[in-house]
This record gives C-alpha cells, sequence and structure tokens, in this order.
C-alpha cells in the first residue's frame, strides 16, 4: 500500500510539474527572444536614422560614425549599404557582411521584411534607411546570441530547479502520508495474524493513523475482547463438564466393582456388563471433549518434522500393533518440516493409526508415508482392511458419522478438524487392492 500511495502521488505530481512548468517556461523564452528580436531591432533603426541623414540628405557622415562607434562598443556588427547594394559603412567586426547579409539588404530593398538568419553564432537584423517603400540604403546589425542563450538557459534551469523542489516535496509528503495510512493497517494487520494464531490477548492500537483506521482498530479490539470471552467461556465450560461427567462415572464403577466382590455368578456377569457400557461411556465422554477442544483449537503454527514425528509414533504403536499380529511400517521419506499447532500432528497420527489397527484383521498391515506434493506435504495412512464405502467416506469425517465403527467415531472428525484448523486439507481414498488410505495436505514451514 504504502508504494501504491507514494507512485499514485509521484506520478500525479509529475502530470501536474509538466503541465505547469514547462509551459511556462516555453512561454517566458518566447518572450526572452521576442525582447531580445525588437531591442536590436531597435538599435538597428537608431543607426538607420542616422544612415538616411547620410545617404539621402548628404549630411555629414559624423552621426552615423558615432553610432556605429557606438555599437561596436556595445559588441554589435553593424554595416551601412546604400541604394545600390554597396558597403558604404561599417564598425570592425564583419559579421554583419556577407552573402547573408547581402540577401536581406536587397530584401530591404525591394520593399520586403527580412527574416533575421543566425550566422555565426550572430543574430542579422536589417532595417530600411529612409522610407520603407524607397529606401536610400539599409542597415544590418549582427548581435551575439550568447545573452539570449544564457537568459533563456536560466530560465530552464529555474523551471527544472522548482520542478524537482516540487518533485522532492511530493516525495516527502506522499511517503509521510503513505505511512501514516499504511502503519496502523501492518500492525492491524499483524494483530488479526497473532489473534488467529492463538493469542487471544492481543489488541490493535487506536490512536494512529486516520479516523476510519481508528474505528477499524477499535472494532477488531472489541471483537477480540468478545472472542477471547467466548473462548474462555467454552473452556471452562469443557472442565467444568469434564469434571462433572468423569466424577460420578468413576464413582459408579467403583460401587459397581463393590458389587461385583460379592455377588453370585449371574448378578457378576450382569455387573460385568454393567461395567463395559458404563467404559464405553467414559470413552464416549473422552471423545466429544476431544473433538470439542479440536473445533475451540487455535493454533499457533510451528516447524514440526514429518520424519521424525511418523518414527516416533509408528514406534508407539508398535507393540499395540504387535500383540494384535498387525505389521504397522512407515516408509522413508525426505525431511520435511511442516506448519502445524505444537502437539497437533502427534494427535492426528494417533487417532488415524488407533483407527487402522482397529479396522486391520490379523496378518494386516499398515504403512504410513509422506512426501511434497503441490507445494505442501503429503502424509498418508493405508491399511488393507475392509475399507469404507462410498456413503461412509462421505460421512466420516462428521461425529459419529460411520455407524459401523468400533470405537466411538469420532477419531476422523478430531483429524479433520486439527487439520483444517492449520490450514490443511484431509480426505479418504481406496488403498489398491483393498482398504482405506487417509490422505492428508499439510501446509509446508516457509
Amino acid at each position: 500500500m504504502t508504494r501504491r500511495i507514494t507512485w499514485t502521488l509521484l506520478v500525479l505530481t509529475c502530470v501536474l510539474l509538466v503541465l505547469a512548468v514547462v509551459p511556462l517556461a516555453v512561454s517566458l523564452t518566447a518572450r526572452e527572444r521576442v525582447a531580445f528580436r525588437d531591442n536590436q531591432r531597435a538599435a538597428t533603426r537608431v543607426i538607420a536614422a542616422a544612415a538616411e541623414e547620410y545617404l539621402s540628405d548628404h549630411k555629414p557622415a559624423t552621426t552615423m560614425r558615432q553610432e556605429l562607434d557606438t555599437a561596436a562598443r556595445r559588441g554589435d556588427c553593424a554595416a551601412v549599404y546604400d541604394a545600390s547594394a554597396h558597403l558604404v559603412a561599417g564598425t570592425p567586426c564583419t559579421a554583419a557582411q556577407g552573402p547573408d547579409a547581402e540577401q536581406m539588404v536587397g530584401q530591404i530593398l525591394t520593399g520586403s521584411e527580412p527574416e533575421g538568419p543566425e550566422n555565426a553564432g550572430r543574430l542579422l537584423t536589417a532595417e530600411p534607411a529612409g522610407e520603407v517603400r524607397s529606401p536610400a540604403g539599409a542597415v544590418v546589425l549582427a548581435r551575439s546570441a550568447a545573452p539570449l542563450d544564457a537568459r533563456i538557459a536560466a530560465i530552464w534551469g529555474w523551471s527544472a530547479a522548482i520542478g524537482a523542489a516540487g518533485l522532492g516535496a511530493s516525495v516527502l509528503l506522499s511517503v509521510r502520508l503513505a505511512r501514516w495510512v499504511s502503519r496502523p493497517l501492518s500492525r492491524l494487520d499483524a494483530s488479526a495474524r497473532r489473534l488467529g494464531e492463538g493469542a487471544l490477548d492481543e489488541r490493535a492500537e487506536v490512536g494512529a493513523g486516520p479516523p476510519e483506521v481508528r474505528r477499524l482498530a477499535a472494532t477488531f479490539n472489541t471483537m477480540a475482547a468478545r472472542t477471547e470471552a467466548l473462548v474462555h467461556g467454552h473452556r471452562t465450560v469443557l472442565a467444568d463438564v469434564s469434571h462433572q461427567l468423569r466424577t460420578p462415572l468413576a464413582a459408579l464403577r467403583l460401587r459397581l466393582d463393590i458389587l461385583a466382590a460379592g455377588a453370585d455368578a449371574d448378578t457378576a456377569e450382569e455387573l460385568a456388563f454393567a461395567e463395559e457400557e458404563i467404559s464405553r461411556l467414559s470413552r464416549l465422554v473422552d471423545g466429544l471433549l476431544a473433538v470439542a477442544r479440536a473445533e475451540q483449537a487455535t493454533p499457533r503454527p510451528v516447524a514440526v518434522r514429518l520424519d521424525e514425528v511418523v518414527s516416533e509414533r509408528v514406534a508407539a504403536w508398535a507393540p499395540v500393533a504387535e500383540e494384535r499380529g498387525i505389521r504397522l511400517t512407515a516408509s522413508a521419506g525426505p525431511a520435511l518440516s511442516a506448519a502445524l499447532g505444537a502437539g497437533h500432528l502427534e494427535q492426528v497420527l494417533d487417532n488415524l493409526i488407533a483407527n487402522a489397527v482397529d479396522a486391520v484383521p490379523e496378518g494386516g498391515s499398515v504403512t504410513l508415508d509422506h512426501r511434497t506434493a503441490d507445494g505442501a506435504a503429503r502424509l498418508r495412512v493405508r491399511d488393507d482392511g475392509p475399507g469404507m464405502g462410498p456413503e461412509a467416506k462421505a460421512v466420516a469425517f462428521h461425529r459419529f458419522g460411520n455407524p459401523e465403527a468400533k470405537g466411538t467415531g469420532l477419531g476422523l472428525a478430531i483429524v479433520h478438524r486439527l487439520v483444517t484448523a492449520n490450514g490443511g486439507t484431509a480426505r479418504l481414498e481406496d488403498t489398491p487392492g483393498g482398504g482405506l488410505t487417509v490422505v492428508l495436505e499439510l501446509p509446508l514451514w516457509p
């Protein structure tokens, strides 16, 4: 945003400077040229008036000589021609003589207005001596164009300096304006990112930037406060529910154990069935609480080594798999780091391996592998168990989505929630030859 605002203001300033300064400089240049030419023509007319007294009135050439000397002292070159275009008098400088001067004299003597060319860095002007229609002669004056060029250069130099100063001021103002607008937005963006990563106590700075940005920051703080209160309230409810449910279940199980110790065989068998149901209810409560915690997860991403976590979880579940006659292996893969919440990948793999081990019959296998694909880390858990039908796969990530599940039916729901909360995806595929493959796409650590 800072660059866009700065470049927009700079382009606008450049356009305004070009539209204002360049026409002004062109106008001043034209005025200087006209003024220089008029001044030169006035000096030429003075010499022409003195030459007329000599050529037409046949007076002494004293006045004409004085004017020529005055022109020479100013650095001008002048030449006086008679009606036959013959040179009568002139200054020591011969710049007013030559083909260009003679051509201008011819035009003057024929009654036309000559154009003053530039000769050897000098501008030429010619004026008739006497009446314009029947002049007694002509005067040509050559004046150096260096003073005119110097004034024009000064005009364009000052114009360039003014433009550069205006552009510099625009740069400073545009940068300050852009930072004044963008800095609060950048801080607000950083606060929103930290809030999304789990820092519920994060708040934005309200006292900087335009009024609209301040109102946005105040609204963000209100939203963050309500989110924090809501999350903390849910966490408190979960803790209370966990305590209030587990305590009566544990007490009920203890009473059943006491009753079973002194009961006859038939009663003890019925009490054993009751204890199994209580154990199932305990697992169900634990699963529901795990799903609720996963749904409220606000992870702060950290670098998680996939190869290390996969090897660790396979080693942890290997005794369980061996006890059930299942081969649990992990294929060698590259050293990848995914951006996940701390402990989330371990929880995901525990649920997936537990589901696979429960589903695969004795003699089956469960394989884990990982690699990079499409700019993400792809982790697969494959088994050669009975698999799932299309209808079961469509609702497998929902709570109790698979009615045929041997466990609580919440494991895949927990996996899906933890993976999506970290910016990844989860899907189910059929394993070639039979079975189920869970494919996880996880964001790579930058």
